[in-house]
């Protein structure tokens, strides 16, 4: 069967699987709608977790970056774990202590603000909003390809499948739909990478294929001498300097452990030590695709190189003109000879490749079997629809929640908080499709920047608020809005060419050095110093909130999560 046909078969047989058990688990309260009802087992949750975590930045575009950047594209890899491992240890059993559904909703309330409850719901929307304009990014890539369909038809697919079961289920059907994609993802990784580390390095075992030898030399060193011969800068060896490697790993470590969509995935279990267990199973099934992902990249450079690079254009496989065919892919004969230079100097060069194809067209490159291709489409879509749908429900619960219910209509019944919540998701699935036709550079990329804005907004608030009882609310509020502020302004200024002359926001233009994805770091640093400075000169904290400080600071005992 061709790559076509095993496509409908396996996308059509997940997407009725993910509809199937968001009908049977559709939410009929704000609870089930919110932390789907509080009975999650730890086991699923981890899987669910792990699902949330891995977005179409992970499954599609990480391993192709880390393919293009070589040793610099570790920042993902280092900066994505060391913060879940930050996260799970450092922030989520205080906040499940605390009790409540939402990061606006601790905020406000360990704050005794509104104002500061505003502030976090207006940056929760920031973060999310980026976050999936690079899964919808993702959903239409994938479709472009597999469907063959335009790239913004992709994504009109994508909006309908994610508001059927966001809208209808909320966090309770995407919990248990995550299960479902997590399973399909990490399948859909695991058997193209098995079936390539045998092909190139003759071990079953990616991750160690990834040390082996390839045709007598070992691998790295095959793509270093690839890269020189090219003119790039060999894979093993960076080309970023070290305080943006730096600042970007810590911008990324920070903003995950503030993500108000991974951090409400612990308040799904009953108890506690279930939120813990289930970090732990969430850590395992990550680390099975965030090991293998370096295998992959070095594999699919090799396979690139190999077939393209000094060969007529008319020898070219197949899946070279499938993917031109999407846009993402174009060769441009600039000395006419109709061979194809594949060169570091741009003037030189005649072949661009997009990076988020990577790994989705890895198996095509390999001449994997057609069933193989198609499956790693169905998992590029299950990676950037379940991220997808964890992060409208942040935005659709910070509008009906902690605006709505704890601020502008707090008398409004459940049933009705649960009408605007899905109101509210239907209005964020709009503005997340049309971020996903326009987004602002590659899926990866535009997830880092969300990073960067949670890491300014979200962490320090969440961290003072447990650590640190004298923290009060003038002093989070500033800082929250002015961490905020200056992560906008630099990536508005120097990635998305908003603000200010494009010559001059370059590279060689950068504060201290820094990228726009590694900014977030500086806007932490920014809203520490001023919420510090600010708490000197304003009152203190009140008596009964640094007791509520002391009883969230022991993280056991906690009952359920509560709403209201």
């Amino acid at each position: 069967m061709s790559i076509l046909t095993w496509t409908y078969i396996l996308v059509g047989l997940t997407f009725s699987l993910y509809i199937g058990i968001a009908i049977w688990s559709r939410a009929g309260s704000t609870k089930d709608f919110y932390v789907a009802g509080g009975g999650v087992s730890p086991l699923a949750n981890g899987l669910a977790t792990a699902a949330d975590w891995m977005s179409a930045a992970s499954f599609i575009s990480m391993a192709g970056l880390i393919s293009f950047m070589g040793y610099d594209g570790s920042v993902f890899l280092m900066g994505w774990t060391g913060g879940y491992v930050l996260l799970a240890l450092l922030l989520a059993p205080y906040l499940r202590k605390f009790g409540k559904f939402t990061v606006p909703d601790f905020i406000g309330d360990r704050y005794y603000s509104n104002t500061a409850r505003t502030v976090a719901v207006i940056a929760a929307l920031f973060v999310s909003f980026t976050y999936v304009a690079g899964q919808m990014r993702g959903v239409g890539v994938v479709f472009s390809r597999f469907l063959e369909v335009d790239i913004n038809t992709g994504v009109y697919i994508g909006m309908a499948i994610v508001f059927f079961y966001a809208v209808l289920g909320g966090m309770k059907g995407i919990t248990y739909t995550q299960v479902a994609q997590y399973c399909v993802l990490i399948f859909a990784f695991m058997v193209p990478a098995i079936f390539i580390s045998i092909q190139m390095t003759g071990n079953p075992i990616p991750q160690l294929g990834f040390g082996g030898d390839y045709n007598g030399m070992p691998i790295l060193e095959k793509l270093d001498g690839l890269h020189r011969e090219l003119g790039f800068s060999e894979y093993t060896s960076g080309s970023k300097s070290t305080i943006d490697v730096f600042f970007i790993t810590a911008s990324l470590m920070v903003g995950t452990a503030g993500l108000p969509h991974v951090i409400v995935r612990f308040f799904t279990t009953p108890k506690v030590s279930g939120a813990r267990k289930s970090a732990g199973w969430a850590l395992l099934f990550i680390a099975i695709l965030y090991t293998t992902a370096p295998a992959i990249a070095v594999f699919a450079r090799v396979n690139l190189i190999e077939t393209i690079s000094e060969q007529p254009r008319e020898s070219l496989p197949e899946w070279v003109d499938n993917w031109e065919e999407t846009g993402l892919l174009s060769w441009e004969d600039k000395n006419g000879d109709g061979i194809v230079q594949y060169v570091a100097d741009a003037e030189q060069n005649e072949f661009t490749v997009d990076r988020d194809i990577m790994v989705l067209a890895n198996p095509e490159i390999a001449g994997l079997p057609n069933w193989v291709v198609a499956l790693i489409g169905a998992g590029g879509l299950a990676a950037a629809l379940s991220t997808a749908a964890g992060l409208l429900l942040v935005i659709s619960t910070s509008v009906s929640h902690d605006l709505l219910k704890k601020q502008i209509a707090p008398n409004i019944s459940d049933k009705q908080e649960l009408m605007w919540a899905r109101i509210a998701a239907i209005i964020a699935v709009v503005v997340a499709g049309y971020f996903g036709i326009n987004p602002p550079g590659f899926v990866a990329s535009v997830v880092a920047l969300s990073f960067g804005l949670a890491a300014a907004s979200f962490f320090p608030a969440i961290l003072l608020g447990i650590f640190t009882k004298k923290m009060n609310k003038e002093g989070a509020i500033s800082g929250m809005i002015s961490g905020l502020l200056i992560t906008i302004y630099y990536i508005a200024r120097f990635k998305l060419h908003w603000i200010g002359d494009e010559a001059t926001s370059g590279p060689d233009n950068w504060w201290f050095g820094i990228s726009p994805e590694g900014f977030g770091t500086i806007g932490m640093i920014v809203n520490f110093v001023i919420a510090f400075t600010v708490s000197k000169f304003t009152p203190e904290t009140p008596q009964d909130v640094q007791e509520l400080v002391e009883t969230i600071r022991i993280p056991s005992g906690a009952g359920e999560a509560s709403a209201h």
